[in-house]
């Protein structure tokens, strides 16, 4: 294996451990449409569609997968989208 398929090989490993965890929003009964994907768009830097999608699978499905990547960056979002009422967890 040459040098460059190593690190190649080193970089996609470090690029997916960094990214296993994981923000599930669940559904609830009090907040509107709106306001979750005015919150998606806000806290999670998604668009207005991806917005729309989150909010449509976890009022269907019951939960979504709304962000994914390192603890240290999920941990504020995820504190944030509980500070505007959502209901999430980090997994």
């Amino acid at each position: 294996m040459s040098t460059i398929e190593k690190l190649q090989e080193k970089f996609l490993v470090e690029e997916a451990i960094g990214y296993n965890n994981e923000i599930v929003l669940h559904n609830d009964d009090i907040n509107t449409f709106d306001h979750v994907i005015d919150t998606l768009v806000r806290v999670c830097n998604h668009d207005d569609l991806q917005a729309e999608q989150c909010a449509l699978l976890v009022h269907y499905k019951g939960k979504c997968t709304v962000k994914t990547g390192a603890l240290d960056e999920l941990k504020p979002q995820c504190s944030a989208l509980l500070d505007a009422g959502l209901s999430a967890e980090i997994i």
